[in-house]
């Protein structure tokens, strides 16, 4: 685990407060919550520890892009930003950076729905699922 004397934009993992960090010109938040499930689906899943969250968007959805969520072991410099939170590395793709700056995600697990959530501080329109949105 980092300390915030090592990193001045790690805040850490304390209950409802998200894990945080800038990634080069991009700000990512992960909630406690997120990063435990993150954990047990690695876990779970067996999956090397090269693997990386990669968050992205796409065309697509109803309301014009469609977050992307998916374990990466093909991690490219020149091509995505990089970083670690709580354990767990994140990559997110340049083109996606400019939608995604700020964004918090979050799990959230109820009788109604169980999954990921995306909160998108550059969304100005967002359909009724949460998966898609404008910008």
């Amino acid at each position: 685990m980092q300390s915030a004397l090592a990193d001045p934009y790690y805040v850490g993992t304390l209950t409802s407060l998200p894990v945080f960090r800038k990634t080069n010109s991009m700000t990512i938040k992960v909630t406690e919550t997120a990063v435990k499930e993150l954990k047990k689906v690695i876990s779970d899943q067996k999956l090397p520890e090269a693997v990386a969250l990669r968050i992205g968007v796409t065309a697509g959805g109803c309301s014009g892009f469609e977050y992307k969520l998916d374990f990466d072991e093909d991690v490219n410099d020149e091509t995505d930003m990089l970083t670690e939170i709580d354990g767990i590395r994140v990559a997110v793709d340049k083109k996606s950076a400019l939608y995604l700056d700020g964004i918090e995600l979050d799990y959230h697990e109820s009788l109604e729905k169980r999954g990921f959530v995306f909160n998108n501080p550059n969304a100005t329109k967002s359909c009724g699922c949460g998966s898609s949105f404008s910008a």
